[in-house]
């Protein structure tokens, strides 16, 4: 049965949308575990919810509305964390809450929302058409534009002081870090909705965190666990009908808790 499904256009869609968001999503993610930035990922789904919003008021895709809302959201947390005594979960939260009141007044000026928006909350990963796609690729290129400051980024990551002094400007990384992040949660959106995109950024990561000693091979194992795990978990919600994006999440936990059972093994 599944080597016929596979042959489907929409779950062929599907697979790609999933796997590019996943692998993106875990390339970011393991700066966001070792720095430990969690909440950032929550606070960028949830305010990718005022971008999305303004979409679907406009009759646009709302992936394009959604990628400049989340990136100047983004910009924003790490201007108001460098530049006062605010702590950056505290910016955080002050910029998600506001960005999702705003999608909610504007959903107001909408009449009929309820569909629309409710895909983009939980995601709608077989609904993704080439269009969506075409925004997907646009958006991982964008993405991936960037791994060539893979060691700065690493470097500062461990001593943001001794990087800094040897040259590394940290403080424009973290803003350029902080829009690719932006980025990729919009791709992730699509994919398994704004309710669990964050986890696609804290799940692979924490897992191959556990199951490896140095950044770069974390960094490779994160990257195939993400797209591994969500070309799995939406096979098995399409074999056992269940919904696409929570089984994706489902199948990332289910392997974070085989890699804290191989770590206290070890």
């Amino acid at each position: 049965m599944m080597p016929e499904a596979l042959s489907l256009p929409f779950l062929q869609r599907a697979l790609l949308a999933g796997i590019v968001a996943g692998a993106l999503g875990s390339y970011y993610g393991v700066f966001v575990v070792q720095r430990r930035l969690s909440f950032l990922g929550v606070g960028l789904s949830h305010a990718a919810f005022g971008g999305v919003a303004l979409g679907l008021l406009l009759q646009v895709n709302p992936l394009w509305t959604a990628l400049p809302c989340t990136v100047a959201v983004a910009l924003g947390i790490t201007w108001v964390t460098h530049h006062s005594v605010v702590s950056s979960d505290t910016a955080i939260g002050v910029f998600f809450a506001a960005a999702m009141a705003t999608g909610v007044v504007l959903l107001t000026f909408k009449q009929s929302y309820t569909t629309d928006a409710f895909a983009y909350l939980f995601g709608s990963i077989l609904a993704v058409r080439p269009a969506d796609l075409w925004a997907l690729g646009a958006i991982g290129g964008l993405a991936a534009a960037a791994l060539p400051l893979w060691g700065r980024w690493a470097y500062a990551t461990f001593d943001r002081d001794l990087a800094r002094a040897d040259g590394v400007p940290v403080d424009r990384d973290d803003y350029v870090l902080a829009a690719l992040l932006a980025v990729t949660v919009v791709a992730a959106v699509k994919v398994v909705g704004i309710v669990l995109a964050a986890a696609f950024f804290v799940i692979p990561a924490a897992a191959a965190r556990l199951l490896t000693r140095t950044f770069a091979r974390m960094t490779l194992l994160a990257v195939g666990l993400g797209a591994a795990t969500a070309a799995g978990g939406l096979l098995g919600s399409y074999a056992l009908d269940l919904p696409s994006g929570a089984t994706i999440i489902l199948t990332q936990a289910a392997v974070f808790g085989g890699a804290v059972l191989v770590g206290e093994a070890t």
